[in-house]
């Protein structure tokens, strides 16, 4: 027979989830340290963050299809301008949104 024998096999096995079981407690008391400090937001306030980032994200995009419609109107193209416009306009909002809900975290990791 090799290897340790079976009680002692248990007992690291024990041990192992004893301390993972400690490990999980800690972090549980920490999280709740955590939100003493630091409340949840209110309701009213998430709301606001929705808005914020609707007008970051629609902004751009109707900046950019405008343009893109006065520079089809200037051309007399039909939706050459517009179409690439509006996704660049997309994308810019996309990413200054982005942006700012990273800036919002401010480094709180769960």
């Amino acid at each position: 027979m090799s290897g340790p024998p079976r009680e002692a096999r248990n007992q690291r096995g024990h041990d192992s989830h004893e301390d993972r079981l400690a490990g999980a407690a800690q972090q549980a008391a920490e999280r709740a340290a955590r939100g003493r400090e630091e409340p949840e937001p209110s309701l009213g306030y998430r709301l606001g963050q929705i808005g914020i980032l609707g007008w970051a994200i629609i902004l751009p995009t109707l900046l950019g299809l405008a343009l893109g419609h006065w520079l089809d109107r200037s051309f007399g193209t039909r939706v050459f301008f517009s179409a690439p416009l509006l996704m660049v306009g997309a994308a810019v909002g996309l990413w200054s949104a982005w942006k700012w809900m990273h800036r919002q975290q401010g480094g709180r990791h769960d």
